[in-house]
């Protein structure tokens, strides 16, 4: 069972940044490809960015040029650096794994676990 905890939400002025972590209990980290989804008020949940486990990434199309998903696999933790936040950013953040880390997917239920959401709030 891997368990996932989020830090690094909050409230921050348009054109802002933030950086969300994402610590992963299992030493096997490694192993796993791992991602970021977002779920805005009243909307559906949505794919933002994902990393291989070597290395290799997508994004969101329109988080392209603003996001950056790394990881680190001395600390098992996974990141998303965000630049030039916009109010559609809002939402809460879900970092998300899934076996078999050479391959990605932005369909959630292909992610076997998820971390409990932390909150970014952009204001205009």
């Amino acid at each position: 069972q891997v368990q996932l905890v989020e830090s690094g939400g909050g409230l921050v002025q348009a054109g802002g940044t933030l950086r969300l972590s994402c610590a992963a209990s299992e030493r096997t980290f490694s192993n796993y490809a791992m991602g970021w989804f977002r779920r805005a008020p009243g909307k559906e949940r949505e794919f933002v960015a994902a990393i291989t486990s070597g290395g290799s990434t997508n994004y969101k199309d329109s988080v392209k040029g603003r996001f950056t998903i790394s990881r680190d696999h001395t600390k098992s933790t996974l990141y998303l650096q965000m630049n030039s936040l916009i109010p559609e950013d809002t939402a809460v953040y879900y970092c998300v794994a899934k076996s078999g880390g050479t391959w990605f997917t932005s369909n959630p239920r292909l992610y076997d676990y998820w971390g409990q959401g932390t909150q970014v709030t952009v204001s205009s």
